[in-house]
């Protein structure tokens, strides 16, 4: 154990802590500015290259504008009713209130790009903005391989890797949401790491009000809780989603439960899975992916019992050490990984969650960080493939999905290793890293 303490030991991540904030940032900040410059000029400038006259924008993130822009004007009834398409709880829209609010005082509009509107002024200003909010995801995972001790080199790497992968729920895809509500998820980990309970609960409740995918790592943190603290934790998180929902579901009833219930998705646009023909059918081709999403839970729930009964018998201590952190941060990958199993349809960007936490969890080690990273890049690129076969484009992606979860795993040996002396020195000098 003394050898893999060493191993773990990084002087210069220790010092670092005490540096500027842009200093310890660099890494997912210089990447930040690549997503932005890459994806604007390959959104609009790259399409001319290839001979075609319409910017390459992505199509989900027009509907969430809209609702973005309902929600500046307080029209909450027509939150979850065409044209806005979302399914979605209302903090997607509430994150892009601010850029609606630019794009309305500019007086450029917000006209869904088609053959009429093929260069959407809107774009230059939604484009930037929904991109750098995106990337508070490369913060997060920075924040975590900090505390796992990552040398600088790996961070960087990470940070790469992490840029990589955020491509497609950001740039191609436009789902800014799941983006933020996994930064908010990690750093609700982090604090939780901490003991810092509340602020940890505050932090998951506004990303499941965000994006409710978070809700399958809910079980796992459960699971670490000290039993006295599970209602006081439940409250808080369920506050920011109740109070959004009921607002919403106040101003019409009908809309709101159809969509946040039924969660439609269309088979003949996206990817059918084994599980697609299984799901009820709803109108105009759309599958309902809600039911489906059932088994993800209780897999998740399944999760939660392992982890809670090995937190029970391994953890000798009531302060986390790294190797606690990496094990729970792997099993909430696991738990995301579930939705892409069990969906009823997919779009490739649902793997970006899983593939964003096992890289951090992958980092502490350059083989597995390498292995990790390469795995998740060709993932991410081979999902963008637009066959609809479930043998040709489900089997590999979920091949690939498992790959990145076994190339990450962490040592589950029965006993962990003591919380190291350099990382006692640092939390007690320098805290939780922001």
């Amino acid at each position: 154990m003394r050898a893999r303490m060493v191993r773990n030991y990084d002087p210069s991540n220790v010092m670092i802590v005490s540096a500027p904030w842009l200093v310890r940032r660099l890494f997912p900040l210089l990447v930040t500015v690549g997503v932005i410059a890459t994806g604007m000029i390959s959104t609009t400038w790259g399409p001319h290259l290839l001979g075609r006259s319409a910017w390459a924008l992505p199509n989900d993130v027009w509907g969430t504008l809209i609702a973005a822009r309902r929600l500046l004007h307080l029209d909450l009834s027509g939150l979850y009713t065409q044209p806005t398409g979302l399914v979605s709880f209302p903090g997607a829209a509430l994150i892009l209130v601010p850029v609606v609010a630019i794009i309305d005082a500019a007086g450029v509009g917000l006209t869904v790009p088609g053959p009429s509107n093929p260069h959407p002024g809107s774009w230059l200003y939604a484009g930037p903005y929904e991109m750098a909010i995106s990337a508070v995801a490369l913060f997060a995972a920075d924040s975590i391989a900090e505390r796992l001790g990552v040398s600088r080199p790996k961070r960087a790497l990470l940070a790469v890797a992490e840029g990589v992968a955020l491509w497609s729920v950001s740039v191609r895809w436009g789902h800014p949401e799941d983006a933020v509500a996994m930064a908010l998820l990690l750093y609700g980990i982090l604090a939780l790491s901490d003991s810092r309970v509340r602020r940890s609960a505050w932090l998951i409740g506004v990303a499941v009000a965000i994006q409710p995918l978070v809700l399958l790592a809910l079980p796992v943190i459960l699971a670490v809780l000290e039993p006295r603290r599970l209602a006081g934790f439940l409250t808080r998180a369920a506050v920011p989603s109740a109070l959004l929902l009921g607002a919403a579901a106040a101003a019409n009833w009908h809309a709101t439960i159809q969509a946040v219930t039924s969660q439609p998705n269309w088979p003949t646009i996206d990817h059918t899975t084994p599980w697609t023909w299984l799901a009820p059918h709803l109108s105009n081709g759309a599958v309902a992916a809600g039911p489906a999403r059932v088994l993800a839970i209780l897999l998740a729930c399944g999760c939660a019992l392992v982890v809670g009964r090995r937190w029970r018998a391994t953890r000798q201590v009531t302060e986390w050490g790294p190797e606690a952190l990496r094990e729970l941060l792997w099993w909430v990958a696991l738990t995301l990984a579930a939705r892409c199993v069990f969906e009823s349809v997919m779009v490739a960007y649902y793997l970006w969650p899983t593939l964003a936490v096992t890289l951090a969890v992958a980092s502490s080690s350059w083989s597995r960080l390498i292995k990790t990273a390469v795995v998740a890049s060709v993932l991410t690129v081979f999902a963008q493939a637009p066959w609809h076969d479930p043998w040709i484009w489900w089997s590999p992606v979920m091949a690939g999905l498992a790959l990145t979860l076994f190339l990450a795993r962490p040592s589950l040996s029965g006993v962990w290793p003591a919380t190291p002396e350099w990382y006692r020195h640092w939390r007690s000098r320098y805290g939780q890293p922001g």
